[in-house]
């Protein structure tokens, strides 16, 4: 998908040092592809899982969730329609780009499953094609706005392992993959037949407005989307020098971008309440799943049209994140910084593969961090157990 995993430019991300692991191909990678010992399913599982990148599919879930409580909304089986979809266009992209990079695979990384003969390049390409398809009708299973999001993410994700990985437009592709990834979620999860704006009536103006609709569900969760497409690009960015070296100006730009993507992360809009005052009488979390632009703030008039998308005279400024968010903030700055920060003393090609792992690794704090600042702190949690296992799996399959 372009999203994660293999960022790299042209087959260039070297062996698996991003996870720590050696980037060995498991049974039957000898070149020969024969398979005639008794661990001949295992070994084409094995190169099928080297293929996919299965350990990087950890990644992905938290795009959908973000953008679902960005928007105001909870969860529900349209967002997991849409997750599916995602994750087959997630695997899309990374059976594409073994394809497209199966001649540069051959003379830099001969044991992949392509060049190394455990998959045939034909096999690879249907598996992409069929993938796509799989992801494009999951999408118009959740939502006519989720077909079309999902329908433009495909085609970056095609144009990105195609054409764009190689030109200097790649960053920007990859972004774009994350960002329109997370707006997924919104749309996907926003209630059919909501399309149009929310107008109150003057005389029964009630606190909890309409949901919103696919439009304004995707408006609600750019700023998420942007921070998440902000972060994508600056690890894309440090990857395409990550097999030749660099010097420390590279590493030393990711640090910034992940410091600027922490900070507009804890503060810059409003955020809901969170806990007990998110509870109304239903027990439900209104306020915590209630887009910004309609929370009740000071200065507005009792009555009358509020005034949309315009803060009001008067309303104080944005609270300081609550500790969930700042701590999950912290998480992510120091695992996206550490080894960017080794980049920086030392921008040698093993030091930046840490770095463009640690960047990889950092998206999963990122996503709850901006699920726990949307009120849905137990999501936040939900993500955050998705890292253990994605770390047992990068140590038998490397993401990239």
């Amino acid at each position: 998908m372009g999203v994660s995993g293999r960022t790299g430019s042209g087959g260039a991300s070297g062996s698996g040092g991003v996870t720590g692991d050696t980037g060995d191909s498991g049974a039957g990678t000898d070149g020969s592809g024969s398979g005639n010992d008794n661990g001949s399913d295992n070994g084409t599982g094995r190169a099928w899982a080297e293929l996919l990148r299965v350990s990087a599919l950890f990644s992905v879930p938290g795009d959908l969730l973000a953008g679902a409580t960005a928007a105001g909304h909870r969860p529900n089986h349209r967002t997991a329609l849409a997750t599916c979809a995602s994750l087959c266009l997630y695997e899309a992209g990374m059976a594409l780009n073994d394809w497209a990079d199966r001649d540069i695979d051959a003379v830099e990384r001969p044991d992949r499953p392509i060049p190394s003969g455990r998959i045939e390049p034909a096999a690879a390409l249907t598996a992409a094609g069929g993938l796509t398809v799989a992801g494009l009708a999951l999408a118009a299973a959740a939502s006519r706005p989720a077909l079309l999001t999902a329908t433009a993410l495909a085609a970056t994700v095609w144009a990105y392992d195609l054409h764009l990985k190689n030109t200097p437009a790649g960053p920007a592709a990859m972004a774009c993959a994350r960002t329109l990834d997370l707006l997924q979620g919104a749309v996907a999860t926003a209630p059919p037949g909501t399309t149009r704006p929310w107008r109150t009536v003057v005389g029964s103006r009630t606190d909890t407005p309409p949901p919103l609709g696919s439009a304004r569900s995707a408006r609600a969760a750019l700023p998420s989307a942007l921070l998440l497409g902000a972060h994508t690009f600056a690890v894309t960015t440090v990857s395409r020098r990550e097999a030749q070296g660099s010097s420390s100006a590279l590493p030393l730009a990711g640090l910034a971008a992940v410091a600027a993507v922490a900070g507009a992360a804890r503060g810059g809009w409003s955020r809901g309440r969170s806990g007990s005052e998110s509870r109304g009488r239903s027990g439900t979390r209104s306020a915590a799943y209630r887009p910004a632009a309609y929370r009740p703030s000071v200065g507005r008039p009792a009555a009358g049209r509020p005034s949309v998308g315009r803060p009001p005279v008067g309303r104080p400024a944005a609270p300081p994140p609550s500790p969930v968010t700042a701590a999950l903030l912290a998480g992510y700055a120091a695992t996206a910084a550490r080894p960017l920060l080794h980049a920086v003393l030392n921008p040698s090609p093993y030091f930046l593969q840490r770095a463009v792992g640690g960047g990889i690794r950092a998206m999963i704090p990122l996503q709850a961090a901006l699920t726990a600042r949307a009120g849905a702190p137990r999501t936040a949690a939900a993500l955050l157990a998705l890292i253990p296992a994605a770390r047992r799996l990068s140590r038998k399959v490397s993401p990239t």
